[in-house]
């Protein structure tokens, strides 16, 4: 593990995984997206279906803010709906006077985009795969007043101990936790969302991920009310829409979250068939960083750029790792799907990685 001070370090901090299906990727198999497949459900599209009736009607969040506090067992005061997780990371870079933020990575790089873009100069913490890219809260500077790091973490699926990551806070520092991928742990174990004894903590929340709504954006903020005010003066004003207010409603009702617990289980059992899996391509240099617990999993192997490209030839889009800074060219990202499609992957790789 290592502090780099950087200026962006070649990295290319806007690419996604939805570029990887863009145009002539659209027919590919996508395990390059970590939204979950065969969503929005139908009970969910019609909830945001009927809302199209009052969109001549300014939008009202606060149905949906009360139902999120409620779901974490919050006040309002301390809940900020976004248009996405994304434009939370935008907010916390203008609206929040900081002098020396640190990044830790690999990790989504849209957070250290987002600060660079507003002006800041950004430090890392480089996570390093001899260590499991687990998380030495004693390599954060301790002059470090604003700290983000995901939880479990994109790329690497690592779940950090809670107690490891509010072992960040410090008086005088914000603390970011980004937990979008939270809801897909089974028990959302070492969650940090609804805690309110941690000083400087903000929890960053997305419902596009499980719920397959990443064309809607729709996400929320978890933090001290002077820090929910001072984001919501640098919004503009009605930042989220109508249908993304009711599915923000409808995804936090016990509903929801008892479809969602079952989803996180059921993702788990088909992360572990994959990663089995790739276990058999060990003699052929693959390795897995494990132990994975999001919804993705992230592999090492011996030219993975050419092995990318075969994989598509072959019908199957996967992530590039080298756009993720602490990582190179010889790592790639896959989604976790069911075991149907997994099965076709894994041939498929077979043959990517035999090919002459």
């Amino acid at each position: 593990m290592r502090t780099d001070p950087v200026d962006g370090g070649g990295h290319d901090l806007r690419h996604h995984g939805d570029a990887e299906v863009r145009d002539d990727g659209s027919a590919l198999v996508d395990l390059a997206v970590n939204v979950r497949t065969d969503t929005p459900p139908a009970w969910l599209r019609e909830r945001i279906a009927a809302s199209l009736s009052g969109l001549a009607a300014y939008p009202d969040g606060r149905a949906a803010r009360e139902a999120v506090a409620a779901r974490h067992g919050l006040p309002v005061e301390r809940v900020l709906l976004t248009a996405g997780a994304a434009e939370a990371f935008v907010l916390l870079a203008r609206a929040l006077k900081v002098r020396r933020p640190v990044v830790v990575h690999p990790q989504f790089t849209e957070p250290e985009a987002a600060l660079r873009d507003a002006g800041h100069m950004v430090d890392r913490v480089l996570l390093r795969e001899s260590d499991g890219f687990r998380l030495d809260p004693a390599a954060v500077p301790e002059d470090a007043d604003l700290v983000v790091i995901g939880n479990p973490t994109n790329p690497t699926s690592v779940l950090h101990p809670s107690a490891a990551v509010a072992g960040l806070a410090r008086p005088g520092r914000t603390l970011v936790v980004d937990e979008a991928f939270m809801d897909a742990v089974p028990g959302e174990r070492e969650a940090l969302a609804g805690r309110t004894d941690v000083p400087g903590l903000v929890v960053l929340r997305s419902l596009t991920k499980t719920w397959g709504l990443a064309g809607l954006r729709i996400g929320y903020v978890l933090a001290a009310p002077r820090t929910v005010a001072e984001l919501e003066r640098a919004q503009p004003l009605w930042p989220v829409s109508t249908p993304a207010l009711v599915a923000a409603e409808a995804c936090t009702g016990p509903r929801a979250l008892a479809e969602a617990a079952g989803a996180a289980r059921r993702v788990a059992a088909d992360r572990a068939y994959l990663v089995a899996g790739l276990r058999e391509f060990t003699v052929r240099g693959v390795r897995v960083a494990e132990p994975a617990e999001g919804p993705f999993v992230l592999v090492r192997l011996p030219h993975a750029a050419t092995v990318r490209g075969r994989l598509r030839a072959l019908g199957y889009a996967v992530r590039r790792g080298d756009t993720f800074p602490g990582l190179d060219e010889e790592w790639l990202r896959l989604a976790v799907r069911g075991r149907e499609t997994t099965d076709g992957f894994l041939s498929a790789l077979g043959r990517a990685l035999t090919s002459p």
